[in-house]
């Protein structure tokens, strides 16, 4: 049985994706396939380098100021070249990209290619509004060259796959101006099935809580919250199960929630275990 999981973007929420790949360690379920959007490509990429879980909850902590500190330089040089207050973002992501490509050289990773487990990470081009994914499969009638890039840095990958629209600037790469693949595909389970999974396991998170937005910052992320959650809907119904993680306690950015967002993705895992391992029976 070739099992496959799928990883929703969801800022600071993803590090409950790191709680369900322990409880399914534990059980002995073993991933074969992975995809991530966002902070979900964050996690398939540790794993894929083939970080074990407490590797990767240590260096979620460690990364997460290093990767959300903003570069006063870098904020008001952007803002004096777009001419607007907010520029391209609040932050320039090249420290995602820098952490990643960090975590890759002491496995002896560079690119994609070098993955050892098939992985799948989606990217939006904001120029085009085309949709292209990250992955380390060798190119077919499935995965067409002009859409699928397998020659890039992980880091780089990581980078544009989680370039979250008005905190992150897009990430160029080549002819390419990417942003977060969410606004496309933030879950990225056919994705994950196109690898050779026969079941697929996806992990995606509710927006619906009655939050109330006291700024323009909050609005604009909660608003884009609520266009990655509407891109999941086919993607849960192509998925063999799935898990919905209802963490309103937890922004996007709220990088003091890291361990209550663990915490509940490792119970919501055990508790949905028996109807996971039925699943993967039949």
């Amino acid at each position: 049985m070739k099992i496959g999981l799928a990883l929703a973007g969801g800022g600071v929420k993803g590090a409950s994706h790191i709680g369900v790949i322990k409880a399914l360690q534990e059980n002995d379920i073993e991933i074969g396939y992975i995809g991530g959007t966002s902070i979900g490509s964050i996690v398939a990429s540790l794993y894929a380098m083939g970080y074990n879980t407490d590797e990767m909850l240590k260096l979620f902590r460690y990364f997460s100021k290093y990767i959300m500190k903003v570069d006063p330089k870098y904020y008001w040089t952007n803002v004096k070249n777009k001419k607007n207050f907010m520029g391209y973002g609040l932050i320039s992501g090249e420290n995602i990209e820098m952490a990643i490509n960090e975590c890759a050289a002491l496995k002896g990773i560079k690119n994609m290619e070098d993955l050892k487990i098939p992985i799948v990470m989606p990217t939006v081009d904001i120029k085009n509004s085309q949709k292209y994914v990250f992955t380390n499969h060798q190119y077919d009638e499935n995965f067409k060259e002009n859409i699928y890039i397998r020659d890039i840095t992980v880091g780089k990958a990581v980078r544009a796959s989680s370039s979250y629209p008005g905190m992150f600037a897009p990430t160029i790469y080549e002819n390419h101006k990417f942003v977060d693949g969410g606004i496309i595909d933030n879950l990225p389970a056919q994705e994950v099935r196109k690898l050779g999974a026969d079941k697929v396991l996806s992990i995606r998170f509710s927006s619906k809580n009655e939050t109330d937005p006291k700024n323009v910052i909050e609005v604009a992320l909660k608003s884009v919250d609520l266009l990655f959650e509407q891109r999941t809907e086919s993607e849960i119904a192509s998925s063999d199960y799935s898990i919905t993680l209802d963490l309103a306690e937890a922004s996007i950015f709220n990088i003091k929630k890291i361990d209550y967002c663990y915490n509940q993705g490792y119970i919501a895992a055990i508790e949905n275990m028996s109807k996971i391992k039925s699943m993967l029976k039949n």
